[in-house]
Protein backbone atom coordinates (compact mmCIF):
# COMPACT_ATOMS: atom_id res chain seq x y z
CA UNK A 1 0.00 0.00 0.00
CA UNK A 2 2.60 2.27 -0.74
CA UNK A 3 1.32 5.13 -1.90
CA UNK A 4 -0.85 6.01 1.32
CA UNK A 5 2.02 6.68 3.26
CA UNK A 6 3.12 9.97 3.07
CA UNK A 7 -0.31 11.10 4.88
CA UNK A 8 0.22 8.89 7.91
CA UNK A 9 3.76 10.38 7.98
CA UNK A 10 1.97 13.86 8.10
CA UNK A 11 -0.08 12.19 11.19
CA UNK A 12 2.64 11.04 13.51
CA UNK A 13 5.85 9.54 12.63
CA UNK A 14 5.26 6.10 14.44
CA UNK A 15 2.78 5.58 11.62
CA UNK A 16 4.56 4.92 8.88
CA UNK A 17 2.23 2.50 6.05
CA UNK A 18 1.16 1.94 2.87
CA UNK A 19 -1.21 -0.47 0.76
CA UNK A 20 -1.16 0.75 -2.72
CA UNK A 21 2.23 0.65 -3.65
CA UNK A 22 5.81 0.75 -3.11
CA UNK A 23 7.47 3.06 -0.75
CA UNK A 24 10.46 4.09 0.93
CA UNK A 25 9.84 2.96 4.62
CA UNK A 26 11.49 -0.19 5.77
CA UNK A 27 8.66 -2.67 6.28
CA UNK A 28 10.55 -3.92 10.16
CA UNK A 29 9.84 -0.28 10.96
CA UNK A 30 9.10 -0.42 14.86
CA UNK A 31 5.52 -1.11 15.37
CA UNK A 32 4.82 1.20 18.67
CA UNK A 33 1.06 1.84 19.99
CA UNK A 34 0.02 4.93 18.70
CA UNK A 35 -1.01 6.75 21.80
CA UNK A 36 -3.37 9.90 19.65
CA UNK A 37 -4.83 9.21 16.67
CA UNK A 38 -3.12 9.41 13.36
CA UNK A 39 -5.15 9.83 10.70
CA UNK A 40 -8.12 12.58 9.67
CA UNK A 41 -10.96 12.88 6.99
CA UNK A 42 -12.53 15.83 5.37
CA UNK A 43 -16.04 15.45 6.58
CA UNK A 44 -17.36 17.76 3.76
CA UNK A 45 -15.52 15.57 0.87
CA UNK A 46 -18.12 13.74 -1.61
CA UNK A 47 -16.73 10.25 -2.41
CA UNK A 48 -16.80 9.45 -6.18
CA UNK A 49 -17.00 5.86 -5.88
CA UNK A 50 -19.29 3.71 -8.51
CA UNK A 51 -20.46 0.56 -8.74
CA UNK A 52 -19.51 -1.52 -12.24
CA UNK A 53 -21.24 -5.05 -13.53
CA UNK A 54 -18.85 -7.76 -13.48
CA UNK A 55 -18.00 -9.12 -16.86
CA UNK A 56 -19.64 -12.24 -18.86
CA UNK A 57 -16.47 -12.67 -20.68
CA UNK A 58 -15.08 -16.85 -20.41
CA UNK A 59 -12.83 -17.39 -17.10
CA UNK A 60 -9.65 -18.49 -17.64
CA UNK A 61 -9.64 -21.91 -16.70
CA UNK A 62 -7.61 -22.73 -13.56
CA UNK A 63 -4.48 -24.69 -14.10
CA UNK A 64 -4.49 -26.75 -10.55
CA UNK A 65 -4.99 -29.82 -9.82
CA UNK A 66 -8.33 -29.97 -7.74
CA UNK A 67 -7.94 -30.74 -4.08
CA UNK A 68 -9.09 -33.45 -2.70
CA UNK A 69 -13.02 -34.14 -1.04
CA UNK A 70 -13.61 -31.45 1.57
CA UNK A 71 -12.10 -31.85 4.67
CA UNK A 72 -13.95 -32.87 7.62
CA UNK A 73 -13.11 -30.45 10.85
CA UNK A 74 -10.48 -31.86 13.36
CA UNK A 75 -11.22 -31.65 16.97
CA UNK A 76 -9.23 -28.75 18.36
CA UNK A 77 -5.72 -28.57 19.71
CA UNK A 78 -5.41 -29.61 23.40
CA UNK A 79 -3.17 -27.02 23.89
CA UNK A 80 -5.12 -24.03 22.99
CA UNK A 81 -4.77 -21.51 25.61
CA UNK A 82 -8.46 -21.03 25.48
CA UNK A 83 -10.89 -23.14 27.77
CA UNK A 84 -12.36 -26.27 25.96
CA UNK A 85 -14.99 -24.97 23.49
CA UNK A 86 -18.30 -27.08 22.79
CA UNK A 87 -18.42 -26.16 19.25
CA UNK A 88 -21.46 -27.42 16.87
CA UNK A 89 -21.17 -28.89 13.81
CA UNK A 90 -20.80 -26.08 10.82
CA UNK A 91 -24.07 -26.18 8.81
CA UNK A 92 -23.71 -28.11 5.43
CA UNK A 93 -23.41 -26.01 2.42
CA UNK A 94 -22.59 -26.88 -1.07
CA UNK A 95 -19.17 -28.28 -1.81
CA UNK A 96 -19.46 -26.94 -5.49
CA UNK A 97 -18.33 -23.43 -6.27
CA UNK A 98 -19.50 -22.04 -9.64
CA UNK A 99 -18.65 -18.87 -10.95
CA UNK A 100 -21.49 -16.49 -11.89
CA UNK A 101 -21.39 -15.72 -15.56
CA UNK A 102 -23.93 -13.50 -15.19
CA UNK A 103 -23.64 -9.59 -14.98
CA UNK A 104 -25.77 -7.98 -11.86
CA UNK A 105 -26.74 -4.59 -12.74
CA UNK A 106 -26.83 -2.10 -10.15
CA UNK A 107 -29.88 -1.56 -8.21
CA UNK A 108 -29.45 1.57 -6.23
CA UNK A 109 -33.43 0.31 -4.59
CA UNK A 110 -32.98 -3.64 -4.14
CA UNK A 111 -31.30 -2.70 -0.83
CA UNK A 112 -31.91 0.20 1.52
CA UNK A 113 -28.72 1.74 1.64
CA UNK A 114 -29.31 3.97 4.29
CA UNK A 115 -26.66 6.78 3.45
CA UNK A 116 -25.36 8.86 5.66
CA UNK A 117 -24.13 12.74 5.42
CA UNK A 118 -20.51 13.14 6.73
CA UNK A 119 -20.81 15.72 9.65
CA UNK A 120 -17.77 18.37 10.86
CA UNK A 121 -16.97 16.89 14.25
CA UNK A 122 -16.95 19.28 17.06
CA UNK A 123 -14.35 22.37 17.15
CA UNK A 124 -13.56 23.83 14.03
CA UNK A 125 -12.88 22.25 10.74
CA UNK A 126 -8.72 21.51 9.35
CA UNK A 127 -7.36 23.56 7.19
CA UNK A 128 -7.24 23.02 3.32
CA UNK A 129 -4.65 20.18 3.09
CA UNK A 130 -1.71 20.47 0.82
CA UNK A 131 -1.83 19.04 -2.96
CA UNK A 132 -0.23 16.02 -3.54
CA UNK A 133 0.90 13.87 -6.62
CA UNK A 134 -1.44 13.29 -8.57
CA UNK A 135 -4.33 15.64 -7.49
CA UNK A 136 -4.99 13.69 -4.50
CA UNK A 137 -4.83 15.66 -1.28
CA UNK A 138 -3.62 14.84 2.60
CA UNK A 139 -5.27 16.21 5.76
CA UNK A 140 -2.26 17.90 7.75
CA UNK A 141 -4.48 19.11 10.45
CA UNK A 142 -6.50 16.51 12.99
CA UNK A 143 -9.19 17.70 15.12
CA UNK A 144 -9.71 14.28 17.43
CA UNK A 145 -10.47 13.06 20.28
CA UNK A 146 -8.03 11.70 22.13
CA UNK A 147 -7.70 7.79 22.27
CA UNK A 148 -9.39 6.89 25.43
CA UNK A 149 -11.97 9.80 24.99
CA UNK A 150 -14.89 7.17 25.04
CA UNK A 151 -17.58 9.68 24.69
CA UNK A 152 -15.56 11.92 21.97
CA UNK A 153 -15.32 9.46 20.06
CA UNK A 154 -19.14 8.28 20.24
CA UNK A 155 -19.73 11.60 19.29
CA UNK A 156 -17.54 11.44 16.34
CA UNK A 157 -18.61 8.29 13.96
CA UNK A 158 -21.61 8.85 12.33
CA UNK A 159 -23.97 6.06 11.71
CA UNK A 160 -27.19 5.96 9.62
CA UNK A 161 -30.67 6.99 11.42
CA UNK A 162 -31.64 4.02 13.82
CA UNK A 163 -28.07 3.05 14.24
CA UNK A 164 -25.93 3.53 17.21
CA UNK A 165 -22.05 3.67 18.02
CA UNK A 166 -20.35 2.55 21.09
CA UNK A 167 -16.87 2.58 22.36
CA UNK A 168 -16.16 -1.43 22.36
CA UNK A 169 -12.81 -1.27 23.71
CA UNK A 170 -9.25 -0.40 23.18
CA UNK A 171 -5.63 -2.59 22.17
CA UNK A 172 -2.23 -1.32 21.81
CA UNK A 173 -0.24 -1.88 18.93
CA UNK A 174 -1.95 -1.17 16.00
CA UNK A 175 -5.48 -3.35 14.95
CA UNK A 176 -4.78 -5.25 11.58
CA UNK A 177 -7.31 -8.37 11.81
CA UNK A 178 -10.55 -9.04 13.84
CA UNK A 179 -12.22 -12.36 14.56
CA UNK A 180 -14.79 -13.46 17.01
CA UNK A 181 -14.14 -16.90 18.39
CA UNK A 182 -16.95 -19.97 18.05
CA UNK A 183 -15.79 -21.20 21.59
CA UNK A 184 -16.15 -18.14 24.09
CA UNK A 185 -17.54 -15.63 22.48
CA UNK A 186 -14.90 -13.06 22.60
CA UNK A 187 -13.05 -11.19 19.98
CA UNK A 188 -9.99 -12.00 18.88
CA UNK A 189 -7.29 -9.10 17.76
CA UNK A 190 -4.43 -9.33 15.66
CA UNK A 191 -2.02 -6.41 15.80
CA UNK A 192 0.98 -4.88 13.43
CA UNK A 193 3.01 -5.73 16.68
CA UNK A 194 3.21 -9.17 16.50
CA UNK A 195 0.16 -10.20 19.81
CA UNK A 196 -2.90 -11.71 19.31
CA UNK A 197 -5.68 -10.65 22.41
CA UNK A 198 -8.81 -11.47 23.10
CA UNK A 199 -11.17 -8.77 24.26
CA UNK A 200 -14.84 -9.58 26.37
CA UNK A 201 -18.29 -8.03 26.24
CA UNK A 202 -16.91 -5.27 28.59
CA UNK A 203 -13.89 -4.06 26.77
CA UNK A 204 -11.18 -6.46 28.92
CA UNK A 205 -8.22 -7.18 27.17
CA UNK A 206 -5.76 -10.49 27.54
CA UNK A 207 -2.79 -11.55 25.35
CA UNK A 208 -3.83 -15.03 23.39
CA UNK A 209 -0.77 -15.57 21.97
CA UNK A 210 2.29 -13.79 20.89
CA UNK A 211 5.49 -13.82 18.60
CA UNK A 212 3.89 -13.48 15.32
CA UNK A 213 5.59 -11.01 12.81
CA UNK A 214 3.03 -8.76 11.53
CA UNK A 215 0.07 -10.83 11.63
CA UNK A 216 -2.57 -9.54 9.11
CA UNK A 217 -5.40 -11.83 8.96
CA UNK A 218 -7.19 -14.45 11.45
CA UNK A 219 -9.90 -16.38 10.93
CA UNK A 220 -11.40 -19.56 13.30
CA UNK A 221 -12.13 -22.29 11.29
CA UNK A 222 -15.83 -23.32 11.66
CA UNK A 223 -17.46 -25.65 14.31
CA UNK A 224 -13.29 -25.37 16.40
CA UNK A 225 -11.48 -22.94 18.17
CA UNK A 226 -8.58 -24.20 15.81
CA UNK A 227 -7.10 -20.31 14.89
CA UNK A 228 -5.47 -19.74 11.42
CA UNK A 229 -3.41 -16.81 11.14
CA UNK A 230 -1.12 -15.51 8.45
CA UNK A 231 1.96 -13.59 9.12
CA UNK A 232 5.57 -12.78 7.99
CA UNK A 233 8.50 -15.07 8.14
CA UNK A 234 10.75 -13.40 6.46
CA UNK A 235 10.25 -9.60 6.28
CA UNK A 236 12.23 -7.99 3.50
CA UNK A 237 10.95 -5.90 0.83
CA UNK A 238 12.52 -8.18 -2.05
CA UNK A 239 12.94 -11.89 -1.24
CA UNK A 240 10.46 -11.96 1.42
CA UNK A 241 8.71 -14.83 2.82
CA UNK A 242 4.76 -15.26 4.33
CA UNK A 243 2.54 -17.91 6.03
CA UNK A 244 -0.58 -19.24 7.21
CA UNK A 245 -0.45 -20.86 10.54
CA UNK A 246 -2.58 -22.68 13.20
CA UNK A 247 -2.37 -21.23 16.89
CA UNK A 248 -0.21 -23.35 19.29
CA UNK A 249 0.18 -25.88 15.87
CA UNK A 250 2.86 -24.58 13.86
CA UNK A 251 3.10 -23.54 10.32
CA UNK A 252 0.15 -25.27 7.69
CA UNK A 253 1.69 -23.24 4.58
CA UNK A 254 5.33 -21.42 4.04
CA UNK A 255 6.95 -20.18 1.07
CA UNK A 256 4.21 -17.61 0.10
CA UNK A 257 5.37 -14.72 -1.98
CA UNK A 258 6.04 -11.63 0.26
CA UNK A 259 6.57 -8.51 0.79
CA UNK A 260 6.65 -5.44 -0.90
CA UNK A 261 6.04 -3.23 0.62
CA UNK A 262 3.19 -2.54 4.39
CA UNK A 263 0.58 -5.45 3.85
CA UNK A 264 1.80 -6.86 1.17
CA UNK A 265 1.65 -10.32 2.15
CA UNK A 266 -0.50 -13.07 2.98
CA UNK A 267 -3.30 -11.17 4.37
CA UNK A 268 -6.93 -11.97 5.17
CA UNK A 269 -8.18 -15.30 5.43
CA UNK A 270 -11.53 -16.73 5.17
CA UNK A 271 -13.67 -20.02 5.23
CA UNK A 272 -15.50 -21.28 2.61
CA UNK A 273 -18.64 -23.12 2.40
CA UNK A 274 -17.27 -26.28 0.73
CA UNK A 275 -14.87 -26.40 3.87
CA UNK A 276 -11.96 -25.07 2.69
CA UNK A 277 -9.53 -22.02 3.68
CA UNK A 278 -8.62 -19.05 1.64
CA UNK A 279 -5.70 -16.89 2.00
CA UNK A 280 -5.76 -12.95 -0.18
CA UNK A 281 -1.49 -12.72 -1.13
CA UNK A 282 -0.26 -9.57 -2.38
CA UNK A 283 1.93 -8.95 -5.64
CA UNK A 284 5.64 -8.49 -5.10
CA UNK A 285 5.56 -5.15 -6.97
CA UNK A 286 3.90 -2.48 -7.67
CA UNK A 287 2.57 -3.46 -11.24
CA UNK A 288 3.95 -6.58 -11.95
CA UNK A 289 8.09 -5.20 -12.64
CA UNK A 290 10.98 -5.97 -11.52
CA UNK A 291 12.09 -3.79 -8.78
CA UNK A 292 15.72 -3.96 -8.70
CA UNK A 293 19.19 -4.48 -10.39
CA UNK A 294 19.90 -3.98 -13.99
CA UNK A 295 16.43 -5.19 -15.25
CA UNK A 296 14.42 -3.01 -13.29
CA UNK A 297 11.32 -2.33 -14.64
CA UNK A 298 11.05 -4.51 -16.97
CA UNK A 299 8.24 -7.20 -16.69
CA UNK A 300 9.13 -9.75 -13.92
CA UNK A 301 8.05 -13.57 -13.73
CA UNK A 302 5.12 -14.00 -11.59
CA UNK A 303 5.15 -15.98 -8.46
CA UNK A 304 2.82 -18.81 -9.11
CA UNK A 305 1.05 -17.69 -5.47
CA UNK A 306 1.46 -14.09 -5.63
CA UNK A 307 -1.20 -11.68 -6.66
CA UNK A 308 -3.50 -14.10 -6.06
CA UNK A 309 -6.15 -15.95 -3.84
CA UNK A 310 -5.51 -19.23 -2.81
CA UNK A 311 -7.49 -22.26 -1.83
CA UNK A 312 -6.10 -24.53 0.79
CA UNK A 313 -6.96 -27.70 2.84
CA UNK A 314 -7.55 -26.73 6.52
CA UNK A 315 -5.69 -30.29 7.73
CA UNK A 316 -3.32 -30.66 5.62
CA UNK A 317 -2.19 -27.50 4.10
CA UNK A 318 -2.27 -28.70 0.10
CA UNK A 319 -2.87 -25.06 -1.95
CA UNK A 320 -4.57 -24.46 -5.18
CA UNK A 321 -5.01 -20.96 -6.81
CA UNK A 322 -8.32 -20.44 -6.77
CA UNK A 323 -8.13 -17.03 -8.76
CA UNK A 324 -5.34 -14.14 -10.10
CA UNK A 325 -4.60 -10.68 -10.69
CA UNK A 326 -5.43 -8.96 -7.54
CA UNK A 327 -2.42 -6.50 -6.17
CA UNK A 328 -3.12 -6.23 -2.80
CA UNK A 329 -6.52 -8.85 -1.87
CA UNK A 330 -6.03 -7.52 1.92
CA UNK A 331 -9.45 -9.14 2.74
CA UNK A 332 -12.34 -11.73 1.48
CA UNK A 333 -15.19 -12.82 2.26
CA UNK A 334 -18.50 -15.07 1.59
CA UNK A 335 -21.53 -14.42 0.79
CA UNK A 336 -24.45 -16.41 1.55
CA UNK A 337 -24.60 -16.97 -2.36
CA UNK A 338 -21.59 -18.83 -2.51
CA UNK A 339 -19.44 -15.63 -3.54
CA UNK A 340 -16.66 -14.53 -2.86
CA UNK A 341 -15.99 -10.94 -2.42
CA UNK A 342 -12.40 -9.38 -2.08
CA UNK A 343 -11.22 -5.79 -1.73
CA UNK A 344 -7.95 -4.97 -3.71
CA UNK A 345 -5.59 -2.14 -3.64
CA UNK A 346 -4.46 -0.30 -7.00
CA UNK A 347 -1.27 0.44 -8.29
CA UNK A 348 1.00 3.99 -7.72
CA UNK A 349 -0.47 5.38 -10.90
CA UNK A 350 -3.79 5.94 -8.78
CA UNK A 351 -6.31 4.64 -10.40
CA UNK A 352 -9.87 3.89 -8.45
CA UNK A 353 -9.23 1.39 -5.42
CA UNK A 354 -11.52 -2.04 -6.21
CA UNK A 355 -13.94 -4.39 -5.12
CA UNK A 356 -14.19 -7.90 -6.52
CA UNK A 357 -16.27 -10.55 -7.03
CA UNK A 358 -14.29 -13.28 -7.59
CA UNK A 359 -14.87 -15.66 -10.53
CA UNK A 360 -12.43 -18.97 -10.15
CA UNK A 361 -9.47 -19.08 -12.22
CA UNK A 362 -9.96 -15.42 -13.84
CA UNK A 363 -7.50 -12.97 -13.94
CA UNK A 364 -8.93 -9.84 -12.17
CA UNK A 365 -6.21 -7.11 -12.96
CA UNK A 366 -2.80 -7.45 -12.18
CA UNK A 367 0.02 -6.94 -13.40
CA UNK A 368 -1.89 -5.36 -16.01
CA UNK A 369 -2.66 -2.27 -15.94
CA UNK A 370 -3.28 1.23 -18.24
CA UNK A 371 -0.57 3.32 -17.62
CA UNK A 372 2.65 4.57 -19.51
CA UNK A 373 4.78 2.02 -17.81
CA UNK A 374 2.22 -0.60 -17.17
CA UNK A 375 1.85 -4.10 -18.85
CA UNK A 376 -0.87 -5.03 -21.63
CA UNK A 377 -2.16 -8.34 -21.39
CA UNK A 378 -1.05 -11.32 -24.06
CA UNK A 379 -3.59 -12.22 -26.35
CA UNK A 380 -6.95 -14.35 -25.70
CA UNK A 381 -6.36 -13.28 -21.88
CA UNK A 382 -9.75 -12.08 -20.41
CA UNK A 383 -9.27 -9.66 -17.57
CA UNK A 384 -12.32 -9.45 -14.91
CA UNK A 385 -13.27 -5.88 -14.07
CA UNK A 386 -14.01 -5.03 -10.27
CA UNK A 387 -17.94 -4.78 -9.50
CA UNK A 388 -17.51 -1.49 -7.49
CA UNK A 389 -14.68 1.62 -7.55
CA UNK A 390 -13.25 3.67 -4.69
CA UNK A 391 -11.59 6.90 -4.17
CA UNK A 392 -7.96 6.78 -5.67
CA UNK A 393 -5.39 6.52 -2.96
CA UNK A 394 -9.09 5.08 -0.19
CA UNK A 395 -7.03 1.48 0.57
CA UNK A 396 -9.94 -0.78 1.08
CA UNK A 397 -8.76 -3.15 3.54
CA UNK A 398 -11.11 -5.10 5.89
CA UNK A 399 -14.90 -6.24 3.70
CA UNK A 400 -17.65 -8.41 5.78
CA UNK A 401 -20.67 -9.91 4.32
CA UNK A 402 -23.21 -9.11 7.09
CA UNK A 403 -25.21 -12.42 7.84
CA UNK A 404 -27.00 -11.10 11.11
CA UNK A 405 -30.21 -10.72 11.50
CA UNK A 406 -30.16 -7.04 13.92
CA UNK A 407 -30.20 -5.03 10.59
CA UNK A 408 -33.05 -4.96 8.94
CA UNK A 409 -32.31 -4.88 5.37
CA UNK A 410 -28.83 -5.64 4.78
CA UNK A 411 -28.54 -9.61 5.05
CA UNK A 412 -25.89 -10.34 2.51
CA UNK A 413 -24.96 -6.75 2.15
CA UNK A 414 -21.23 -6.02 1.29
CA UNK A 415 -19.20 -3.68 4.11
CA UNK A 416 -15.75 -2.37 3.09
CA UNK A 417 -13.27 -0.25 4.84
CA UNK A 418 -11.49 2.29 3.69
CA UNK A 419 -8.58 2.88 5.50
CA UNK A 420 -6.28 5.36 4.59
CA UNK A 421 -5.81 8.92 5.88
CA UNK A 422 -6.38 10.48 2.23
CA UNK A 423 -10.08 12.47 1.91
CA UNK A 424 -12.82 10.07 1.05
CA UNK A 425 -11.29 7.61 3.31
CA UNK A 426 -11.35 6.76 6.84
CA UNK A 427 -14.63 5.31 6.59
CA UNK A 428 -17.33 2.28 5.89
CA UNK A 429 -19.23 1.87 2.81
CA UNK A 430 -21.75 -0.18 2.49
CA UNK A 431 -22.94 -2.59 -1.25
CA UNK A 432 -26.22 -3.98 -1.75
CA UNK A 433 -26.52 -7.80 -1.51
CA UNK A 434 -24.82 -9.31 -4.60
CA UNK A 435 -23.70 -6.07 -5.68
CA UNK A 436 -27.01 -4.49 -6.39
CA UNK A 437 -26.47 -1.30 -5.69
CA UNK A 438 -23.41 1.07 -5.49
CA UNK A 439 -21.29 2.04 -2.67
CA UNK A 440 -22.99 4.21 -0.17
CA UNK A 441 -21.52 5.60 3.11
CA UNK A 442 -22.50 3.87 6.21
CA UNK A 443 -20.39 4.65 9.57
CA UNK A 444 -17.90 7.94 9.11
CA UNK A 445 -15.53 9.75 11.39
CA UNK A 446 -12.80 7.09 11.76
CA UNK A 447 -9.21 7.79 11.76
CA UNK A 448 -7.76 4.43 9.80
CA UNK A 449 -10.54 1.97 9.78
CA UNK A 450 -8.84 -1.44 9.07
CA UNK A 451 -11.21 -4.72 9.29
CA UNK A 452 -14.57 -5.56 10.35
CA UNK A 453 -16.40 -8.49 12.02
CA UNK A 454 -20.15 -9.50 12.44
CA UNK A 455 -20.53 -10.56 16.07
CA UNK A 456 -22.44 -13.55 17.40
CA UNK A 457 -25.17 -10.61 18.82
CA UNK A 458 -25.35 -9.08 14.92
CA UNK A 459 -23.82 -5.85 15.62
CA UNK A 460 -21.31 -4.88 13.32
CA UNK A 461 -17.43 -4.56 15.00
CA UNK A 462 -14.54 -2.18 13.37
CA UNK A 463 -11.13 -2.48 14.84
CA UNK A 464 -9.68 1.36 14.35
CA UNK A 465 -6.01 0.89 12.81
CA UNK A 466 -5.07 4.02 14.20
CA UNK A 467 -6.22 4.49 17.49
CA UNK A 468 -6.68 0.66 18.24
CA UNK A 469 -10.13 1.29 19.01
CA UNK A 470 -12.82 -1.26 18.36
CA UNK A 471 -16.32 0.29 17.51
CA UNK A 472 -19.26 -1.16 18.19
CA UNK A 473 -22.25 -0.50 15.34
CA UNK A 474 -25.63 -1.86 16.55
CA UNK A 475 -29.64 -1.19 15.04
CA UNK A 476 -31.47 0.57 17.26
CA UNK A 477 -34.93 1.28 15.54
Amino acid sequence: MRKYLLPFLLIVTTFFVSCGGADTATPTATSEPATEVAAAEDPTATNTATAEATATDAAVPPTNTPLPEPPTATSPPTSTPTDEPSPTAAEAEPTAIEPNPTAIEPNPTAVNPNPTAETTPSGPPPPAPPAQPGGVQAPTDYNYPANTDVVGWENRVQVPAGFSVSYYGRVDGQPTSIAFSPADGQLYIAVQAGAIYKMDSSGGVSTYVSGYTMPTGIAFRPGTNQLYVSSRVRDENVGGEAQVSIVNRGQLIGGLPCCYTYFHAANGIAFGPDGFGYVGVGARADHGEILDGPNAGQMDEMHPYEASILRFNPDTGEVSVYATGFRNPYDIAWDGFGQLWASDNTPDFDPPERLHRVVPGAIHGYPYYDCDVCFSPPPGVNVIPPLAQFTPSSSPTGVEVYRGTQFPGYNNAVFVALWSSFIGAQKIMHIGAGGSSAPVNFATGFAAPIDLTTGPDGSLYVADWATGIIFKISYTG
